[in-house]
């Protein structure tokens, strides 16, 4: 096991990764920018150290600090946490150099499903059901305009090598397609540094589901269930829950077990996710794999008693998983609602400042994830997320109700967040009943 670990990320995730690494009698390494240099959760590192100012590609986006500090510590091994560098191969790799073990896959493994192309050329060969669409990236504009023909409109256009919406535009005819796909391969290189894009058919309505995954290496491969992460806004999750509402059980079963082949094949080792969209038939269509922990894992935990984060640390260190497929079964169900500094009613402007009120919810089967405290100001540097609720009670319709009595009891001021939001949407009758898409949250905003 590790002596020593560097969590080169902020915020809540630094602290679960801080908090898994303590029961496991690690030492831990926080690094922080200047923005966050008071940071309450700092305190509990064995050791922070500043690695730059406020803007993130000077402090948690700067590899050479982030490794500099991880060989002034004398760490055992880096933990990326979600976001940031977390899905670099580049990352992944100069760890490798240094001799310093990534909590993560291994850069090969990145790079197989990390990028969307090769991800389904994967995914097709694992016999994981995709979208049709282009074989790989799009070469030109021309062949964009072919590839849609044989497909059919509406089309979409994705950046390979990213997600959250950038370099993605939805077309439903030819003269938008040509319109848009210089444009969405810019996108792509401005934010991933990546132009490379591929199209695929667009479902009109859908559901997003996605599984989540474990992999070991020592060749081993489970599934811990799915999620459903249909409430939205602009590709970016609102509210997750566990297990989807309304699917065929079967018919999930055959998805999940196709994810954790996937993983399998790829030789991966760490936490995954597997995304997928589902039709109204509730067929199923592979997104994309996202190769981290996700913001969302806690009501994965909840359904299934599995700590994702000390696993991933323990098959890191070479450890087999401690559990076998059989051992996974379903517990209840849980519901996360994202608590963003933002403001609903102006367009989820974040809203960015000190908080001087903080009164969390408690109660039976109600966990907070965050790092605020009173007192604590909110940079605003990076992502707007400062906590997330997470309840778990026997059924759906009893976690729809202790989330929104939790959410009655949350206060938080004088920034403004998205509480109310969520307290709106526990009593949408459509939300209730669990017939919701991708687009029902912006339909019911507009």
């Amino acid at each position: 096991m590790f002596k020593r670990v560097l969590i080169a990320n902020r915020g809540e995730i630094a602290l679960r990764i801080m908090r898994a690494c303590q029961e496991l009698g690690i030492e831990t390494v926080c690094v922080y920018s200047e923005a966050d240099r008071d940071a309450p959760y700092l305190r509990l590192a064995d050791r922070a150290i500043c690695i730059g100012p406020a803007p993130a590609r000077e402090s948690y986006l700067n590899i050479s600090r982030i490794v500099s500090a991880a060989e002034l510590a004398d760490v055992d091994a880096i933990h990326p946490g979600y976001g940031f560098l977390a899905e670099r191969a580049e990352f992944s790799e100069i760890c490798r150099e240094c001799k310093i073990e990534f909590i993560g896959p291994s850069p090969e493994a990145m790079k197989r499903l990390g990028d969307k192309v090769e991800a389904k050329k994967f995914a097709r060969a694992a016999k994981v059901p995709t979208f049709p669409g282009s074989e790989g990236a799009i070469e030109n504009e021309e062949e964009a305009v072919e590839v849609a023909s044989e497909i059919g409109y509406p089309v979409i256009i994705k950046a390979a090598a990213g997600g959250g919406g950038r370099g993605m535009r939805v077309c439903h005819n030819e003269a938008t397609l040509r319109a848009n796909i210089k444009k969405a391969q810019q996108e792509a290189m401005a934010a991933f540094g990546n132009g490379s894009v591929f199209i695929e058919k667009f479902l009109e309505s859908a559901r997003h589901i996605e599984v989540q995954v474990l992999g070991d290496k020592h060749g081993n491969a489970i599934h811990l269930w799915e999620r459903d992460c249909s409430m939205q806004r602009r590709h970016q999750k609102i509210i997750e829950e566990a297990p989807g509402p309304g699917i065929d059980r079967k018919k999930i079963e055959r998805v999940c077990d196709s994810a954790a082949r996937l993983v399998k094949s790829a030789e991966y080792s760490g936490a995954a996710t597997v995304e997928f969209l589902m039709d109204a038939r509730q067929n199923f269509y592979m997104l994309e794999v996202n190769t981290r922990v996700q913001v969302e894992h806690p009501v994965t935990e909840c359904i299934t008693g599995v700590d994702i984060v000390k696993t991933t640390i323990l098959v890191a260190a070479g450890e087999e998983l401690p559990f076998r497929q059989r051992d996974i079964s379903i517990r209840g169900h849980a519901i996360e609602c994202r608590i963003n500094a933002e403001d609903p009613d102006k367009g989820f402007m974040p809203s960015a400042g000190v908080i001087t009120t903080w009164q969390a919810p408690g109660g039976p089967g109600v966990r907070l994830d965050s790092h605020v405290v009173s007192g604590y100001r909110v940079p605003p540097n990076y992502d707007s997320m400062v906590g997330k609720l997470i309840c778990h009670a026997d059924d759906r319709p009893q976690c729809i109700e202790r989330t929104a009595r939790a959410l009655r009891e949350f206060t938080v001021g004088p920034i403004r967040t998205t509480i109310p939001l969520h307290s709106r949407l526990m009593e949408q009758s459509e939300f209730r009943t669990g017939n919701v898409d991708i687009h029902f949250l912006e339909r019911l905003l507009k």
